[in-house]
Order: C-alpha cells, then structure tokens, then sequence
C-alpha cells in the first residue's frame, strides 16, 4: 500500500465520522438540536394563549383543526401579565359539597373556570375565585387581565372584576 493511498483512505475514514457526527447532532430528536432550536425558535403573538387545565403548553403557534379554524393555543411560559380584549362565553365549576347532619354544608375542592373568546376567536380559559366566578357577566366584552392561566382582573363598561 502505498503512502498516497493510505492518506486517501485516512481522509476518506475522517470524512465518514464527520458525517456521522453531524448526522447524529442535527437529526430532529438529538438533544443538541433541541438546545439549539431554542436560540434559533422566532417568537409569534400567539404564544400567549392559555392553554386548558392540566394539559401541557405546546412550543409554536396556534392548534389549528383540519378545517382551518383556530381551537385552544398554549400561552408562552411568561409570569408577566397579559391583557386582551374578550367576551366570557362559559363558565364552569368543579366542587365537592359535603352536608353535615347538622345541616351545615361545606364546600371542599372548589374549582371555577371562565372560557373568554378573544378578538381573534382564540378561546382561553382562566381559573378564578368563587367571587369572580359570580360577578363577571355573560357576553360582556372588555379588558382581560390574566397570569399564566388565573384571572388578576375583568374591566367592562359598568364594573371592574378582580380575583
């Protein structure tokens, strides 16, 4: 063999681990490539976008169904409040009532859920306390204040709603 032939074959030999090298740190699942996609990843407004209880927030825009329209989005892991303009379109509740033979009743778990649609037909649901649960109006639209997925307040023509 001759030494011109052994240095092609060593550069050929360096040449394939490359190519492996960069085959396995860029491929879609590598860690490295997800450590690099989040320098890399633009930012949209729609990132805002609550994302409904207990599911976990998606990296991108908008879930969008097959017939084109928006449905739930995730909101951007951000502990800065957000405002939009929406309308409540349902609310929701979830609690445990216990009645003692007293007749004293109890409420224990209480849970209570606001759906707004945005201006953008964006639907967000929002956690609140049982005093706002109460208070914000149906089909009123005005100013939505929320962190992550909690109500801080709901500003409307008449009245103002704080958590």
């Amino acid at each position: 063999m001759t030494e011109q032939l052994r240095n092609l074959l060593i550069l050929l030999a360096a040449i394939v681990i490359i190519l492996i090298l960069i085959i396995l740190l860029f491929s879609g699942k590598s860690p490295f490539r997800r450590f690099l996609s989040i320098f890399l990843e633009e930012q949209n407004d729609e990132d805002s976008i609550v994302p409904a209880r207990g599911s976990v927030p998606r990296s991108g825009a908008s879930i969008r169904q097959k017939s084109g329209t928006p449905q739930e989005a995730s909101q951007k892991r951000t502990s800065e409040p957000i405002v939009e303009m929406a309308t409540l379109i349902r609310k929701s509740d979830d609690r445990l009532r216990i009645i003692e033979s007293t007749g004293q009743v109890k409420f224990v778990d209480e849970y209570y859920e606001l759906v707004f649609v945005t201006r953008k037909g964006q639907k967000l649901k929002i956690e609140c306390s049982a005093e706002a649960y109460e208070k914000v109006p149906f089909n009123q639209q005005g100013s939505l204040t929320y962190k992550r997925n909690m109500l801080v307040k709901f500003k409307y023509y008449e009245d103002t709603v704080y958590n």
